[in-house]
């Protein structure tokens, strides 16, 4: 109920007074930041020492439901801005809850952020908020917060509401803690009477039948048989899903496939900057064009995953009224409607004339095995004019395409660049013309004839394609609020409906900020302006998949954005949890020694750039094909070797074990206290039992256990208990604890303890 009557409610200014801070500069008093002045560089409070802990305590001049938070700024950067800070909220100003762990920006745009407002799913309301500092943008600079706004619901009949929540809740925590502790201290009178009394419930009935079994009764053998229970109903699921990922390469060899008469080969040959698409329905991928290190190529292969099975439908696209040779063009797939568009390709300098100059765009029907020429001219018809190195993404709900950035293929006469050394530097660089220079050491030489300046490159904006109705859309010119780029990633969450952009490349400027494009609204959402490096690094060549399901993204680099390294192909693989505002890094790869790499070639893909890779998120399984080496002696070396990803989490069954065998550990330990030659046996053949003696540490797990059975007395119980504990009491509690920790939080006792509660008095 107080959640629905605060869902009802409008969001509103709050108003507020400074409580209290810790310490303040002369003239920088905390009350400025009531006033929003972005032009009076006085007007802000300034911590006297940037020494923790330094806060600024407001006061709402009645509880509220606080939203959100804004942070006004000066109008110019300022190293005193806070790079990272906190904010706590709560009823009084001795107990708070954090409600926000964020950062702001170092330049003149205010931010809002919103807060924690909800717990178990119902609001709660504030008095007081704390803001903490943790870190300005200048080293060793004092904090300042130039202005705050506070958005919430105040209105009393919700507000209450919330309130009288609140404190139930708080009680009922209060006497949940209780609870925990008596039944830890084997008071167990006093822990039936307050049970008794107050009807709340320590934790979800299975977890108080699991303690039953094994701290009270040491029954190991029943204990087990519950978790088995628990595992088979899915409560082990939530703990599996905040576990990390652990990456599974597996190097594909297709059988010898089918082809079109005019295609003997049985697989696609080496190349890069190819372009793939894949088909989850039928599990197919598709595979069109690319450099082979000499020429651009015009095949076309479908991959059929359960089979395992090439099939070239096409030699030479263009000879079948389709794409001409190309590389660094885009792809895209509808699998409702069995269409692939094509958009896009590099021309080298030579051949820019007017009437190369446009940009053809083309649609594969699946089915009928036909190319259909949608326009010849793109921006004839309002789209994008010829570009190379951009990005393509479908809404196939709406019928629409999207395509951003890229950079725009101009004549000679115009712009120049010298042809061996354009390729190796975009993302069709890497992927096609590497003649002369070499990979690890390519650099941007933008002057291509003595006394010949370029000029700065033109890179393209967004554009829609509404497939339906054969119409163009400009959404957006490159501009500030959304700059263009080259080498970037852009995919589309089809629930949320918006466009993810990340990292790239304009001009000598490599970027990392994370930008989310809503397509319905057409509202910009910057995630991250590139500062924060506790994230995904951009690498040059980053190829990147979304998962609508898990709210993921998936990030493998492929070539270091470390300039000061020349040989700097490795792996790295990133997954951004969308939901939580995440990165986590799943592995690294740094080695370069050529020795180690050749070993490694067949456990995981070499480092590599200008190879492809594509995901299935029914079955989650990544497919990666192609690319270029970087290797000095060979520059013109393409790869064809073909891998699948598998993102692995710890399974039902793997984590059902490990419980296994950690009761039976238990048991030996307890077994060992009274009974040597009983407790062997027990070792040998049950605990051996949930053991993967091929796992060298779980291998080396197990035989340490045998060294228990030479210790000379009891190990355990040396906790003073005050009540009548049962023998092994203290062990089995342990055991319990750690058996809860694969449980659902909502399902177990409280985390905290009551003797940590008690203050501690100077």
């Amino acid at each position: 109920m107080a959640l629905m009557a605060a869902s009802s409610s409008r969001s509103t200014k709050l108003q507020y007074g400074v409580y209290k801070c810790s310490s303040y500069s002369y003239n920088y008093v905390p009350e400025n930041v009531l006033n929003d002045n972005p032009s009076d560089q006085l007007s802000r409070w300034s911590s006297d020492s940037n020494n923790p802990p330094q806060y600024l305590m407001l006061k709402l001049e009645r509880p509220a439901i606080v939203d959100s938070i804004t942070f006004g700024k000066y109008e110019k950067t300022h190293v005193c801005n806070l790079k990272k800070l906190k904010v706590y909220g709560g009823l009084s100003e001795d107990h708070m809850i954090e409600i926000l762990d964020s950062g702001l920006k170092n330049d003149h745009i205010p931010e809002t952020f919103g807060v924690r407002n909800e717990i178990d799913g119902n609001n709660f309301p504030c008095r007081y908020l704390k803001i903490v500092p943790v870190q300005a943008w200048g080293p060793s600079f004092n904090f300042s917060i130039w202005y705050v706004e506070l958005n919430g619901r105040d209105d009393w009949q919700v507000v209450n509401a919330c309130m009288n929540w609140y404190n139930t809740y708080r009680e009922r925590e209060a006497i949940r803690l209780c609870l925990k502790h008596f039944r830890q201290r084997h008071y167990i009178e006093a822990f039936e009477a307050l049970k008794k009394k107050t009807k709340v419930s320590l934790e979800h009935p299975v977890l108080t039948e699991l303690h039953d079994l094994l701290v009270t009764g040491g029954d190991y053998e029943g204990c087990e048989k519950v978790v088995i229970r628990a595992c088979d109903e899915g409560l082990f699921d939530q703990y599996i899903s905040q576990q990390d990922y652990k990456p599974k390469w597996t190097p594909i060899e297709p059988v010898s496939g089918g082809s079109s008469d005019n295609c003997t080969d049985s697989r696609p040959g080496m190349r890069g900057g190819h372009q793939m698409c894949i088909d989850v329905y039928t599990e197919t991928i598709y595979l069109f064009g690319g450099w082979d290190g000499n020429f651009d190529l015009a095949d076309l292969w479908a991959y059929h995953v359960p089979s395992r099975e090439w099939t070239c439908l096409s030699k030479n696209t263009h000879e079948e009224g389709g794409p001409s040779a190309r590389s660094c063009h885009k792809v895209c797939l509808d699998p409702e409607r069995k269409q692939m568009f094509t958009l896009g390709r590099y021309l080298d300098p030579a051949s820019r004339t007017a009437a190369m100059l446009k940009c053809d765009f083309y649609m594969y029907d699946i089915e009928s095995g036909r190319w259909t020429l949608i326009t010849e001219d793109t921006q004839s018809m309002g789209g994008p004019q010829l570009i190379f190195d951009h990005q393509m993404a479908i809404d196939v709900e709406q019928q629409t395409i999207y395509v951003f950035g890229g950079r725009c293929t101009c004549q000679v006469g115009a712009q120049t660049m010298r042809d061996n050394e354009t390729r190796p530097f975009m993302c069709c660089f890497f992927a096609a013309i590497v003649r002369l220079v070499t990979v690890g050491s390519a650099v941007w030489l933008p002057s291509p004839t003595e006394g010949e300046r370029s000029q700065e490159p033109v890179f393209s904006g967004l554009f829609s394609y509404h497939i339906p109705s054969n119409t163009w859309t400009k959404l957006m010119d490159d501009s500030p609020q959304l700059r263009s780029r080259i080498g970037h990633s852009m995919l589309f969450h089809s629930k949320k409906r918006v466009l993810y952009i990340f990292a790239g490349q304009r001009s000598k400027e490599y970027l990392s900020d994370f930008i989310g494009y809503h397509v319905d609204s057409g509202t910009i959402e910057v995630i991250s302006d590139g500062t924060n490096k506790d994230g995904c690094q951009a690498g040059f060549t980053q190829r990147a998949t979304l998962d609508p399901d898990l709210n993921e993204i998936h990030v493998l680099s492929g070539l270091s954005r470390d300039k000061d390294k020349r040989d700097n192909s490795k792996n790295s693989f990133w997954v951004y949890d969308i939901g939580k505002d995440k990165w986590s890094c799943i592995y690294k790869n740094e080695e370069h020694r050529p020795a180690v790499l050749d070993k490694m070639q067949h456990i995981e893909p070499v480092p590599r750039f200008a190879h492809q890779l594509v995901y299935d998120h029914v079955r989650k399984v990544h497919y990666l094909f192609g690319g270029n080496p970087g290797k000095d002696s060979l520059p013109k070396m393409r790869l064809d070797d073909f891998w699948s990803l598998k993102l692995c989490r710890p399974s039902p069954d793997f984590l059902l074990r490990r419980c296994s065998y950690l009761i039976r550990k238990y048991r030996f330990l307890e077994l060992a206290c009274t009974s040597r030659c009983t407790a062997m046996t027990y070792l040998q053949n049950e605990v051996s039992q949930t053991v993967n003696h091929n796992d060298p540490k779980e291998a080396q797990e197990f035989q340490l256990l045998a060294t228990n059975l030479f210790k000379d007395g009891p190990s355990e119980d040396i906790d003073v208990m005050e009540g009548e504990a049962p023998e092994h009491f203290s062990r089995r509690t342990e055991l319990f604890d750690k058996l809860v920790g694969f449980f659902p939080e909502n399902m177990t006792q409280p985390k905290g303890n009551l003797i940590d509660l008690i203050p501690i008095d100077d």
